[in-house]
């Protein structure tokens, strides 16, 4: 089973537990047998399901935005970034340099296009920029990729 991920980021520590444990719960439902996370391991939700896929011996599959796609995340974030990028079974690249929305957008539509499910950690609201979430979501949707959408109840997403 491929499990596609996008998600916000810039989530706080308690929307952190929170929709980490939401992964978990999404992960119990599939056999761990076969499980592959098909992710652009962007800081948050994409980097979390990456390592839950990981622990459970599962394998990555990894949609690189832009050649300066790791310079635009935030410098915190480099070491994750790199480990798991180390740890993809198999790497997709956009072809584009610059790390822009067109960027993340085409990766979107890659990953949508590799596989059978998307989790999508997402408040329902549009997206703050072309390429976001509900941009995903939403191709995802118009090509018959099935969603499931994983948000805390009450939670509210951080102020850009």
């Amino acid at each position: 089973m491929r499990i596609g991920i996008t998600g916000h980021r810039g989530l706080d520590e308690p929307l952190r537990r929170q929709v980490t444990a939401l992964l978990a719960q999404a992960l119990d439902t599939y056999d761990d047998n076969g499980l592959e996370a098909v992710t652009c391991l962007a800081d948050g939700p994409d980097t979390w399901l990456a390592d839950l896929v990981v622990e459970r011996g599962g394998r990555l599959i990894v949609i690189v935005p832009a050649t300066d796609y790791r310079e635009g995340l935030p410098a915190w974030h480099h070491d994750d970034y790199d480990r798991l990028l180390a740890c993809a079974a198999d790497v997709y690249r956009t072809g584009l340099t610059d790390s822009t929305e067109q960027a993340h957008m085409a990766a979107g539509e890659i990953l949508v296009g590799h596989c059978d499910v998307l989790l999508a950690v997402w408040d329902g609201l549009p997206a703050r920029g072309h390429g976001g979430t509900a941009d995903v979501v939403d191709h995802a949707d118009r090509v018959g990729v099935k969603v499931h959408v994983l948000w805390p109840d009450g939670a509210t997403r951080p102020a850009a």
